[in-house]
């Protein structure tokens, strides 16, 4: 299998997941096709985008929600009432389909996942993902925690609506039957997310709370076309960012209102690479690029009046010039007490060879 995601995580690389989920399912009724075939096109169309890897969602509705679950949505954009409804509309592909998808991907070079929902889709993903994905929605779901967990398989765990000790209960459950890499991913359980309650500082605090492991981010909020919250999130820590996938943002219903697209993804992509361009190395060292300007920019020792030889060199006869070619004024104690070898002019750059 594909080993994009860890591999990136371990080479300190930004890494774009497409959460398609189920928005194939909308995609195949807009433009005539069958479920698998959409399915197909959104990962073909996020692998040409340059995205890493395409996650989708498995789930049965009647193991995810009872029947007078209520909503938690923008029911603007999504006007089914009741969870149970609407994830029926979505749950038609089982083991098998998720196998297509996960070879299909394989042809392409993008990295397959999926986010399991119960204990039987737990199971038959195994074989066929690299990193197990747990939904905020689950994180309190200690038993099924641990159970994905024993898979012993790097684990990518989103935080939203939750508090930080639920999210310690949650990586100390992983860490009791896994010693694999965790992944935490900030998120906001808003759909979609405004802007002011992206709350993106929350990132660097999970960085800090959990030193150990690696920080990611879920986003909900709107593509903008600067793709400035994503950038943020990433100069605050977020190594990973898993984004909603559609081919048209312009669908009613689940996730398309606030997903990316294609061309979203080549935004913040080029976005990412702008930002490792602006951020460097981070080395406390002189860049190369620095050379000529350190050596013209920097002040040498220079004469103050002209100096005899065999003159013991006092700090009265000296002064600090452009550019740096000379002897630095930090080895001043180094000159001072030496005798002029040679004749020296007034306002001469001081070498080592005119002293002795």
């Amino acid at each position: 299998m594909i080993n994009v995601i860890e591999k990136r995580l371990a080479e300190g690389k930004f890494v774009l997941i497409a959460e398609i989920g189920v928005n194939y399912y909308d995609i195949a009724a807009e433009r005539g096709i069958s479920n698998m075939d959409a399915a197909k096109l959104m990962v073909k169309e996020a692998a040409e985008a340059g995205i890493h890897a395409a996650k989708f969602q498995t789930y049965k509705a009647g193991t995810l929600a009872a029947k007078a679950s209520p909503y938690y949505w923008d029911i603007t954009e999504e006007p089914t009432r009741s969870q149970y409804e609407l994830f029926q509309k979505f749950d038609a592909f089982g083991e098998k389909e998720y196998k297509e998808l996960a070879e299909y991907s394989e042809t392409l070079g993008i990295e397959f996942l999926s986010t399991a929902f119960d204990f039987e889709s737990a199971d038959y993903l195994d074989p066929m993902m690299n990193v197990y994905k747990i939904s905020s929605s689950d994180l309190s779901n200690l038993p099924f925690i641990e159970y994905q967990a024993k898979k012993n398989k790097p684990i990518l765990l989103s935080v939203g609506a939750s508090n930080a000790d639920e999210i310690r209960a949650a990586v100390e459950t992983i860490r009791k039957v896994n010693d694999k890499k965790i992944t935490l991913l900030h998120c906001v359980l808003e759909y979609p997310t405004p802007l002011e309650d992206a709350n993106l500082l929350k990132i660097a605090s999970l960085k800090k709370e959990f030193p150990d492991v690696y920080i990611g981010y879920s986003d909900h909020t709107k593509p903008t076309p600067e793709c400035d919250v994503i950038k943020t999130a990433y100069n605050l820590g977020a190594q990973l960012v898993e984004k909603h996938f559609t081919l048209n943002k312009t669908l009613k219903g689940n996730d398309h209102y606030h997903a990316m697209d294609p061309a979203d993804a080549r935004d913040i992509l080029a976005g990412i690479k702008r930002m490792d361009m602006l951020r460097g190395k981070g080395d406390l060292v002189c860049l190369d690029t620095e050379g000529k300007a350190r050596s013209n920019a920097r002040r040498s020792i220079v004469s103050l009046g002209d100096i005899k030889a065999g003159t013991v060199i006092e700090k009265s006869m000296l002064t600090y010039k452009r550019p740096g070619t000379g002897i630095s004024p930090s080895k001043i104690d180094t000159v001072i007490g030496k005798t002029a070898a040679v004749d020296i002019a007034d306002d001469t750059i001081l070498t080592q060879d005119m002293l002795k």
